[in-house]
């Protein structure tokens, strides 16, 4: 029987870094003869991620809501409708599901749900407690995808153990649960030939999972100038003022990719963080890192990072002052981050794992077909 892939259905949206990390997997699997229908929902891919996109996989746009969108539902039951005519077209091997709610769907071929972030997990973070009631119907949707997929995987242990708690307490799918890492093409990120003396962040300054606005709060208190790239409007469209850093806006790949090698430390006192490719993308580029104190980031960077409590603004100004005025000690942390960023900015061996799962998918599949012949 043949369990290797030839072709998947995978699920994104155009808004994060799902977008990303699915194009650097379906670029890695093309390369192992896997190709990628991509069924992007949510708001519109620009043009400039269309045309990056265009000669990767067979990119496919549904104009529909996403699930943790306010009241989203009927446009998550014509996504489904959408995906289930998608799939007889494409007749993929395997169904890679970037959310929840669609996984509970009557595919014909397995379906593998990939929890990158959810709500739940998210308010429990952010907040300090459950999500509030007005969230059921959300987790009621959670729930049924977890019931109809045949795998689940995450992008950290810590996300994998967060969401499986809030979701799934009896860790009934634990057994099939896997932590495959997310990787980023590492040729796209470099250190400058000499850093600067800057203090680069990334994330909406209303974000409150990215926290960056506690790193606006101090900027004006370090001796180095602190930027921040992204959106400054917030969700109601109202635009966020700044109090100490330089606003840089929303910033092309490149362009944030020409700030990360230039900044000398990059900061990110997260709150809540399943991965943080932008972490990656700032050691890759040769910054010292200053994190938020959360599992996932502790597990991915390890002694490669300064941590700090992200309800602890003094404890942030300290770690990067920390850092400003030692810059051996912060050389030195720099090339333990971009080792690290260099062990995980792997796209082959995130494939080559999304491949030994694919394959387990089918070889169960093709099993159950055999035993009930």
């Amino acid at each position: 029987m043949n369990t290797r892939p030839e072709r998947v259905l995978m699920t994104a949206d155009a808004v994060g870094g799902v977008w990303t990390y699915a194009l650097d997997l379906a670029r890695a699997l093309s390369a192992r003869a896997v190709r990628t229908t991509l069924a992007v929902m949510g708001p519109p891919p620009t043009n400039a991620q269309r045309a990056a996109a265009e000669s990767i996989v067979d990119l496919h746009e549904g104009a529909f809501a996403l699930e943790w969108a306010p009241d989203p539902w009927a446009d998550v039951e014509s996504a489904g409708q959408w995906l289930l005519a998608l799939e007889r077209v494409v007749a993929p091997d395997v169904v890679h599901v970037n959310g929840f709610s669609h996984c509970a769907l009557r595919f014909e071929a397995p379906v593998l749900m990939v929890a990158h972030s959810c709500v739940c997990t998210w308010w429990r973070a952010c907040k300090r407690e459950a999500a509030p009631s007005d969230w059921d119907r959300y987790r009621a949707a959670v729930r049924d995808g977890l019931a109809g997929a045949d795998a689940i995987a995450a992008p950290t242990r810590a996300m994998l153990d967060a969401f499986l708690a809030e979701h799934d307490p009896a860790r009934a799918h634990q057994r099939r649960a896997r932590v495959i890492a997310n990787a980023i093409d590492p040729t796209r990120y470099a250190p400058a030939d000499a850093k600067e003396p800057l203090v680069l962040a990334a994330g909406r300054l209303w974000d409150e999972a990215k926290n960056v606005a506690s790193l606006d709060a101090i900027a004006g208190d370090l001796p180095w100038d602190v930027v921040i790239a992204g959106s400054d409007v917030g969700p109601d469209g109202e635009r966020v003022t700044f109090r100490g850093a330089t606003s840089l806006g929303v910033l092309t790949p490149d362009e944030i990719a020409s700030w990360m090698s230039r900044a000398a430390i990059y900061a990110l006192p997260a709150r809540y963080e399943p991965f943080g490719l932008s972490a990656l993308e700032a050691a890759l580029s040769g910054c010292a890192l200053v994190l938020g104190d959360v599992p996932s980031l502790r597990e991915i960077w390890g002694d490669a990072a300064r941590y700090v409590d992200p309800d602890d603004p003094v404890a942030l100004r300290i770690a990067i002052e920390g850092l400003i005025d030692a810059p051996t000690v912060r050389a030195d942390l720099a090339l333990r981050a971009r080792r690290r960023a260099l062990e995980l900015a792997r796209p082959d061996v995130m494939a080559d794992s999304y491949l030994d799962l694919y394959s387990a998918l089918l070889t169960r599949r093709a099993r159950r077909a055999a035993s009930c012949a």
